[in-house]
């Protein structure tokens, strides 16, 4: 049997770099917010113990898809013989600062630990989550969340209701190439009180992805337009909120021909939030 389960895309609000661990890692606070923009992961049960991935992604060998692992994580907690052959659907771009690949690898978390009857508590989860990377945690976590540390602190948080339109520059982005860049600012003095709303902050990132990908700057410059515009995580997606569908879908009536994106609502939980044990 096929069972097919959302994995939700992120916004960065905002984001900030507050400085540095000895081990080269960024110390950060963000506001992540989830919306109903989704990759489909399709999971389909085998009891032989084996994972595998039923379709290529393309520049992702198996062995460093995070759906894959994360799968392979959980299976020392299941029972004998719990295997899974995943599938992806992707529609959210690669590279975007969407957070498309740690979504996936949280959705797989979150499905299998309940079809393998696994039943972890969400801390345990989110334990495993951070072994694939520092962004699956908080889709684990599942709530608007105020993130610190890596991004493994993480508090519920509240946004307003929104919509957002948000544009995809034909861009892929190298996480690692941003953080290690000579330009960027490190030193952002923490917040000392989770933000009580999101135009508290920036994205400290942006600037040094701007002077690099004139792609970027071009579709943040049209969307700054119509209210404030930001890009999410490490880009190249840019985005700004509206307090009502109509409002949004109306700005992005007016999207040249030569830019894409959609239009997603905000969601305060993500949608399997309850697939884990508390």
């Amino acid at each position: 049997m096929n069972h097919v389960f959302p994995a939700p895309a992120k916004l960065n609000l905002f984001l900030h770099v507050v400085g540095r661990r000895a081990d080269g890692y960024h110390l950060l606070q963000s506001l992540f917010r989830f919306i109903d923009r989704a990759d489909e992961v399709h999971l389909e049960l085998r009891d032989d113990g084996a994972v595998t991935r039923a379709l290529d992604l393309p520049g992702v060998p198996e062995a460093e898809d995070l759906t894959v692992r994360a799968a392979r994580l959980l299976q020392a907690y299941a029972p004998p013989g719990a295997g899974v052959a995943v599938r992806l659907e992707k529609r959210l771009p690669m590279g975007g600062g969407l957070g498309g690949g740690s979504s996936d690898a949280a959705t797989v978390l979150l499905a299998l630990n309940r079809l393998w009857n696994v039943n972890l508590s969400r801390a345990q989860l989110q334990a495993l989550a951070l072994q694939l990377g520092a962004d699956v945690p908080v889709f684990v976590f599942g709530q608007t969340a105020f993130a610190e540390g890596v991004g493994e602190i993480l508090r519920t948080a509240a946004a307003p209701p929104a919509w957002y339109v948000v544009l995809t520059p034909p861009e892929h982005v190298a996480t690692a190439s941003i953080f290690a860049a000579p330009e960027l600012t490190r030193d952002t003095p923490p917040l000392k009180i989770a933000p009580f709303s999101a135009g508290m902050g920036r994205n400290d990132l942006e600037p040094v992805v701007v002077g690099r990908y004139p792609e970027v700057a071009r579709h943040l410059a049209w969307l700054a337009q119509f209210g404030e515009a930001r890009m999410t995580g490490s880009g190249a997606c840019v985005f700004a909120s509206f307090g009502t569908e109509d409002a949004a879908r109306d700005v992005f009536r007016q999207l040249p021909g030569s830019m894409c994106g959609f239009v997603a609502r905000g969601l305060d939980r993500h949608p399997l939030y309850d697939f884990c044990a508390g």
